[in-house]
């Protein structure tokens, strides 16, 4: 059976070894040795001012907001995870949707001012399969009207735009160290922030506390384990071969599908982009439909990634239209993408794409 993604393993004896660490201490939470040295040793590798490992990707969205003290609206994408909207209303505000780049995929930057009013108080944007939005232009858009600026950046694991890291940019990003990402911690994620916010962050990760006795203010538990970080520094080791291993395979389907019809993710200019999915855009959903059911008679699962779109979603009653984001998701997969995958099975997929029986 051939998954859209599969975990990458590092050796177990790698990480029982580090585990032992902790297992030496009788130190399983509320950040021990391990956590702390892979919050050290990922700032100094992606460059970032501050990191705050956390438990899973989606409590750095939901503390973002809180911290920040958003309120009323908050204008987003409909093309991402469902998380990402799910955390807007989680937190009790509003999401206000605005369609896509039909290329880039990512939120339309053009289109984002005509969409704000006197209740908007932020912009959250992903950077959708590790493609930088437009940060430039976002910024601008967010100093003109006072909004804060929040990126899901859960797919951007050593992704680097004009030079620096895409966790840079905006406010606060927040990635994704769940199992099915090139970098993971089994389940885990992790906040990115400037110092002005990170003392706030920081406390609301931790149940509010400042100090053993006080309390900064409102908080949760959203603090990564001693087992999740022996995860992380074991995974952390084998980064050179996780990126090649997988810059390989999609330069294999994008030889493969050369010759094709179909369109891919377009990366933006200037960026330094991590091979974390391989999306193919088909020219219908009909088209897509048969090509996912012929892989399937060969045990191989794509994903429809990401579907729906999520201004269609049923607890937002029939938000307000986004043609581009509807058709998208309506046309586009990602085909198998993982450390070990064959070169035999890539073209195996995509003979099944093209309804070739070779």
């Amino acid at each position: 059976m051939i998954n859209v993604t599969k975990t990458f393993l590092p050796p177990q004896e790698e990480y029982q070894a580090i585990l032992k660490r902790a297992w030496d201490t009788g130190w399983m939470t509320n950040r021990g040795v391990l956590v702390k040295e892979l919050e050290v040793k990922l700032k100094d590798y992606l460059q970032v001012p501050n990191i705050i490992a956390m438990t899973n990707g989606t409590l750095p969205l939901q503390i973002a907001i809180k911290a920040l003290g958003l309120t009323g609206e908050i204008i987003t994408t409909p093309f991402s995870y469902v998380a990402t909207t799910s955390s807007i209303i989680w937190e009790g505000c509003t999401p206000v949707f605005v369609d896509i780049h039909p290329e880039y995929l990512t939120i339309d930057e053009t289109k984002i001012e005509a969409a704000i009013t006197s209740k908007t108080s932020a912009i959250l944007a992903t950077h959708v399969f590790g493609n930088p939005c437009d940060v430039e232009v976002i910024e601008k858009i967010a100093k003109k009207h006072d909004l804060k600026i929040i990126y899901d950046a859960a797919h951007c694991f050593g992704v680097k735009y004009k030079g620096q890291s895409l966790f840079n940019y905006g406010d606060v990003s927040t990635c994704s160290f769940h199992a099915t990402k090139l970098f993971h911690t089994g389940e885990g994620g992790a906040l990115f922030c400037n110092s002005e916010y990170f003392e706030t962050m920081y406390s609301k990760h931790n149940f509010g506390h400042d100090g053993p006795e006080k309390f900064q203010g409102l908080g949760i538990n959203a603090k990564m384990s001693e087992p999740q970080a022996a995860m992380g520094l074991a995974v952390f080791n084998h980064l050179n071969e996780i990126f090649e291993s997988r810059k390989k395979i999609v330069q294999l389907y994008q030889e493969l599908l050369d010759d094709s019809d179909f369109k891919f993710l377009k990366i933006r200019e200037s960026t330094e982009w991590n091979y974390h999915y391989f999306p193919v855009i088909f020219k219908t959903e009909e088209d897509l439909l048969l090509a996912k059911e012929r892989l399937n008679k060969i045990d191989v699962f794509p994903r429809r990634y990401f579907y729906p779109s999520l201004n269609t979603i049923d607890y937002l009653n029939g938000s307000n239209t986004c043609t581009i984001s509807e058709s998208i998701s309506e046309r586009v997969l990602c085909l198998p993408l993982f450390v070990g995958l064959e070169n035999v099975w890539v073209e195996r997929i995509i003979n099944q794409i093209k309804n070739d029986d070779r």
